[in-house]
């Protein structure tokens, strides 16, 4: 075993010392700080084309990856393994009377040894077996290990029978940039150095999946992650007249209701099941008050999937759309009979119908209505939209469709299905290749063999649970479920794009093996010392071992 504990745990400490959060700076000081240590090892110095602080493409923010690789001679051979991890981090607000040492692991195990925090808080923090800071487990626990084991390498690459390749990125809490970015460079340098990649070993975060468990999980592939997003008009009205109306908001408390926690939109696979559909937002789009009821709703949900295609979930959720909206017909009715019963006014019959359309189906039947007028006019207002830098993803795409609605001849209220983010894709790793056959078993070898040295169970399971830029590197959805993406996202093309095709010429089976920890996100974010520095690069190191062999 490499006897590497104390070298992660300062290579992790000096990366989590760089406040780095996404979409600050920050992330531009880390990739520098990361750059500047790799150039000074005596490999990068004798072999400076191996080393690139590489700018990422189409983006707002100034921020950098840091891409290096090193070639074994043990062996002469093209086959090659990326490591990959990023160096951003969510936010510091959330440490209040502490943010100034939300960055400083040690000031922050001092204070939280003190009797005012909660157990098991306290008491991690006491035993010196835990590491507490912003991005100790999400995570620059694993990218030290990364580091650690590149630089180690670089020095022995007698030891090497291949290559070995580091990925460290930027925003990959935000909207991946970095990965995106760092495709085309792979790209590039597997057609100069002609390298044949041949696993991918991402190392983020693990934790534990319910109270009381004690495993530490290895994941091969990942949970892929969808906003299905809707927009929702009504039937305007005055509020003293609101029978002569229909509230898009009665539609949208009934779409979240069928949604929400719905075990039914579960994409339970391989003998495992994501969380079910969330709600992120519901809101309606008047800008300000009015006695009128609003013109339109706007809600949209995290959606994780692990066997369906982005097309399977429109199917699925356009169903789900139109139970809703006849529940909310039929509510509504039901009330209107209600009201003129107390009140002795007349029924009318209610006018409208279910109505739910996808965004393509939409946006075809409104080129069927108005021709060039609308492509026109739509085109100029998506491009004009863009210098509203308030508007994110999401609700640009909302403003899109609220414009293009406008051009609807039919004005009966109907509920508009569309994605409004970025994709993360779905990565199955199943051995349905030669690839994927060894990846799992060197996994399997490196779990058999340090296993005995760790006393918590480490277990591997198909699907990491959470987002990663695990999901663009390989890519398990045929052509017809990424069209479903493209074809169905309001922002495409300008506020929104990915290049698809090149995650597919990269293609890697990618695992993942992290730091274990707690709290990830919060105030407490924590790392178990001797499985995170010490366990998790030398399984990492055996997999390269055996595969590069």
């Amino acid at each position: 075993m490499l006897h590497c504990l104390e070298d992660v745990l300062s290579i992790t400490k000096e990366l989590v010392r760089v406040k780095s959060v996404v979409n600050t700076p920050g992330e531009k000081e880390m990739a520098i700080r990361i750059y500047r240590r790799l150039e000074a090892l005596p490999y990068f110095a004798a072999n400076p084309g191996h080393l690139l602080l590489s700018r990422t493409v189409n983006d707002e923010v100034e921020r950098y990856n840091v891409l290096a690789f090193v070639k074994g001679t043990k062996k002469r051979s093209d086959e090659t393994i990326i490591l990959m991890g990023h160096f951003d981090t969510v936010g510091i607000e959330d440490y209040a009377q502490l943010k100034e040492d939300a960055c400083n692991p040690d000031a922050l195990n001092t204070a939280y040894s003190s009797d005012k925090n909660p157990e098991p808080v306290k008491r991690h923090a006491a035993s010196g077996e835990w590491l507490f800071g912003r991005g100790v487990l999400d995570m620059k626990g694993g990218l030290a290990s990364h580091l650690y084991l590149l630089e180690h390498y670089s020095q022995y690459p007698e030891t090497l029978a291949g290559n070995l390749l580091l990925i460290a990125e930027c925003d990959e809490e935000d909207g991946s940039h970095g990965i995106l970015s760092a495709l085309k460079v792979l790209k590039q340098w597997k057609e100069a150095h002609r390298f044949k990649y041949i696993a991918a070993i991402n190392a983020d975060f693990v934790s534990p999946r319910y109270e009381g468990d004690e495993n530490r999980y290895i994941y091969k592939g990942s949970v892929g992650k969808l906003l299905p997003s809707f927009f929702i008009t009504g039937k305007e009205t005055h509020v003293g007249s609101c029978f002569e109306g229909f509230d898009p908001n009665l539609l949208a408390a009934e779409l979240t209701l069928e949604i929400n926690y719905n075990p039914l939109l579960c994409d339970k696979a391989y003998g495992e099941t994501p969380a079910p559909p969330v709600s992120l937002k519901q809101t309606d789009l008047k800008p300000s008050y009015t006695v009128q009821t609003a013109l339109a709703a706007y809600v949209y949900y995290n959606f994780f999937i692990h066997s369906w295609s982005p097309k399977d979930v429109l199917a699925k959720l356009k169903r789900h759309a139109e139970i809703a909206f006849q529940r909310a017909l039929d509510t509504y009715t039901e009330r209107y009979k209600g009201y003129c019963r107390l009140s002795g006014e007349t029924y009318q019959s209610v006018p409208w119908k279910v109505q739910v359309l996808t965004y393509e189906e939409f946006h075809e039947l409104l080129i069927e209505e108005n021709g060039d007028a609308y492509t026109k006019h739509m085109k100029k207002f998506s491009e004009d939209l863009l210098a509203d830098t308030t508007l994110d993803t999401r609700m640009y795409s909302a403003r899109v469709v609220e414009e293009a609605w406008k051009f609807m001849k039919d004005k009966n209220p109907v509920i508009i299905l569309f994605y409004s983010s970025l994709y993360s894709p779905r990565i199955e790793v199943t051995g349905k290749d030669e690839r994927e056959q060894r990846l799992i078993d060197a996994l399997e070898g490196a779990v058999a063999k340090i296993q005995p040295s760790y006393s918590n169970p480490i277990v591997i399971r198909h699907f990491f649970p959470y987002i990663s830029d695990m999901s663009f590197v390989a890519l398990s959805d045929d052509e017809e479920g990424i069209q479903a993406v493209c074809t169905n996202n309001p922002a495409w093309g300008t506020k929104h794009y990915v290049e698809y095709q090149d995650i597919r010429d990269i293609n890697v089976p990618v695992i993942c093996i992290g730091p274990y920890g707690l709290d990830a996100h919060k105030k407490y974010e924590r790392a178990e010392i001797r499985y995170s520095f010490e366990t998790v690069p030398n399984l990492i190191n055996e997999i390269i071992q055996d595969i590069l062999k």
